[in-house]
């Protein structure tokens, strides 16, 4: 019996520090259970340079990522969508279960902050693909 990855889109505004380090934590931790995804409602443009240092220094590149708009996923359908508490609702997104985290901004965090907020990303990612792993 062949098992069907869940599809998981993670959405900031930016998409250049939350929704870009949670997309590299399911990738990570959801090994084949998990197809992940990241977008912004008013993308930067840019991943920002603290989000790539901070995922290096857990064993994760994110210099090949790009902040991406949520209009690329207009067609896709997702098993999940999560938003990362920044009150985009998304309501076109196409997704079977909506979450929101209500994780800070660290854009403008010191580094110590910033680490402590990745940190949360990356409970909450382990939780949600333990949730929907195959047991």
């Amino acid at each position: 019996m062949t098992i069907m990855a869940k599809r998981v889109l993670f959405v900031c505004v930016e998409n250049s520090n939350r929704s870009q380090m949670a997309e590299a934590f399911a990738r990570m931790h959801g090994g084949n259970a998990v197809e992940a995804y990241s977008a912004g409602s008013r993308p930067s443009g840019h991943v920002n340079p603290k989000a790539i240092e901070s995922m290096r220094e857990v064993g994760y590149d994110l210099t090949h990522h790009r902040s991406k708009s949520i209009d690329e996923m207009a067609e896709m359908e997702f098993d999940y969508a999560v938003t990362m508490g920044c009150g985009d609702a998304c309501p076109f997104v196409k997704a079977a279960h909506r979450e929101d985290w209500n994780i800070p901004d660290p854009r403008d965090m010191a580094s110590d902050e910033f680490r402590s907020v990745r940190d949360l990303i990356e409970r909450k990612v382990k939780a949600l693909v333990d949730s929907i792993s195959p047991q």
